[in-house]
């Protein structure tokens, strides 16, 4: 091979390196996006209508590449034949079914043994499922406010298999649900376009915050679980969301594969305790306070801007 002909080589197998590392670059930095959904609060709809959300819901994940969730569920919520079968529902289409307590009770404002016996009340409803897994979730996301409370739940979740089920993108879908809802008792053929405007904007932005807060906490974007509930908003705007989320450039993954994340097992030492995972790890690390607001997400935050725009 004469000199030019070996020049020119080289500078192609340097040329497809660079083009090789930057293809895996961006396919590592591709966001990917798991869906959780909370509580399983039919907020006392007949069979029929919750039926109806239910497979709205179902059908929805999986006409998006047949999409697999993580559905924490609130035992009081299902403690029914009704709430027994939409759950099944969950479980044989191969979503991961796990423990959001009995109550929905708020563990600072509890005691700690009501509390532990409260989360094993869930599961006679849910452990024969085929779905179930031990992950839990704290109702508001918040794990404790002194460190005795949080380390005690810690090693009881442990002693009885529970992984935590950590949120890393949090939103108050609730709220715009809480306002929706209200705003169809009034008028059920109301405009629902501003709704779902404000939704999805409300989910890129909580998206694109936390995001950035990982790579920057972590420096890395890590598989995210989005924390999202069973409910009305969700029944008319989940498919957009999706849509939005892949738009622009973020990969729906299955919640099994996002759990696998390392950022799963961490156990920050803040207090209060809780909140996304990823604000936690931001909070332990003391370098990002000008960007981390308590609570993380809340429903305070969306009133003045849903009243301005009359939502």
């Amino acid at each position: 091979m004469n000199r030019r002909r070996f020049t020119k080589t080289l500078a192609l197998g340097a040329a497809s390196l660079a083009m090789s590392k930057t293809a895996r670059s961006l396919i590592e930095e591709t966001p990917r996006l798991a869906i959780t959904i909370d509580d399983f609060n039919f907020f006392g709809a007949t069979s029929t209508v919750a039926a109806k959300r239910n497979r709205t819901l179902l059908d929805t994940l999986r006409l998006h590449s047949d999409l697999k969730a993580a559905a924490f569920i609130c035992g009081r919520n299902v403690d029914s034949e009704m709430g027994k079968n939409l759950v099944a529902e969950w479980s044989g289409a191969g979503h991961i079914i796990a423990n959001h307590t009995y109550s929905h009770w708020y563990y600072p404002g509890r005691k700690f043994e009501d509390y532990t016996q409260d989360i094993l009340r869930v599961e006679p409803l849910i452990k024969d499922l085929t779905g179930f897994r031990k992950y839990f979730r704290f109702p508001m996301l918040k794990e404790g406010d002194t460190a005795e409370k949080r380390d005690n739940m810690r090693l009881f979740l442990a002693r009885h298999g529970y992984r935590m089920g950590y949120v890393t993108i949090d939103a108050s879908d609730w709220y715009i649900d809480e306002r929706l809802r209200a705003r169809l008792s009034k008028n059920p053929n109301a405009d629902l376009t501003g709704y779902k405007k404000y939704y999805l904007n409300h989910l890129w932005d909580r998206a694109v915050y936390y995001n950035s807060l990982s790579r920057k906490a972590l420096g890395r974007s890590v598989k995210h679980t989005l924390l999202i509930h069973h409910n009305v908003l969700n029944e008319t705007f989940l498919a957009d969301a999706l849509t939005m989320f892949e738009r622009k450039g973020w990969k729906l993954i299955n919640a099994e594969e996002a759990f696998t994340d390392p950022v799963f097992d961490t156990a920050p030492n803040i207090l209060p305790a809780g909140e996304s995972i990823i604000w936690a790890l931001a909070k332990e690390s003391g370098k990002f306070n000008n960007v981390l607001r308590y609570p993380g997400e809340d429903g305070e935050y969306e009133k003045p801007r849903m009243d301005k725009l009359g939502l």
